[in-house]
């Protein structure tokens, strides 16, 4: 039988794992099984419990906190994967990339440097702060991006934006503009990738 939740302990830490290959509801009734055997690791400390092993949706992320917190009050943190890559990018997305001319940039963009391309463009590095990349169709970072990025430029609502981890203060998808501020509500949670929904850009 798949074990699509596994819980392990550390000295400081109980990991719960889930697996990459299950879907959201398939976690959360493995989850709720196991509520006893995560309360029996506790009796009066509140060791953290750090969440892995699967890239999740913001709504995902909320969904399994409620359920852990309803029955231990505990701090809960969860880790972004490492090493996205295209492949895992893609599949977080769960539709697929229009092929399109694309351009690969080895190494980080620095502040003040800007790259344009007309398809899509692959950083394998970092985007820093003060620093602007802009396609006309899809732009990907196997890092993390904090500079500004412009998807879409040409009038393509349908390109995205994916990262390892998006920490820009703004970005483009077309002419649609979305700011990004420590104020947001959720702007502790790992964001991803960007696209376009009902004219709004969406951050997941």
């Amino acid at each position: 039988m798949a074990q699509y939740v596994t819980i392990n302990t550390k000295k400081d830490q109980i990991i719960i794992r889930l697996s990459d290959k299950a879907e959201q509801e398939e976690i959360v009734g493995s989850l709720k099984k196991k509520l006893p055997e995560l309360k029996r690791l506790y009796q009066k400390e509140k060791t953290p419990i750090l969440v892995t092993g699967k890239i999740l949706k913001n709504k995902e992320i909320t969904e399994i906190q409620d359920i852990i917190r309803k029955s231990l009050d505990v701090p809960i943190e969860f880790e972004s994967p490492r090493g996205l890559g295209l492949y895992g990018i893609k599949r977080a997305y769960h539709e697929e990339i229009k092929n399109s001319e694309t351009k690969f940039h080895t190494g980080s963009i620095r502040s003040g440097q800007k790259i344009e391309f007309e398809g899509s463009l692959v950083i394998i590095g970092d985007v820093n702060s003060g620093a602007e990349v802009m396609a006309g169709e899809n732009i990907v970072v196997l890092g993390t991006l904090r500079g500004l990025a412009h998807a879409g430029a040409k009038g393509n609502k349908e390109a995205i934006i994916a990262a390892n981890k998006i920490e820009s203060v703004q970005i483009r998808i077309s002419n649609i503009v979305q700011g990004i501020t420590k104020d947001d509500e959720e702007y502790n949670i790992p964001k991803t990738y960007a696209y376009i929904k009902d004219d709004k850009i969406i951050l997941e």
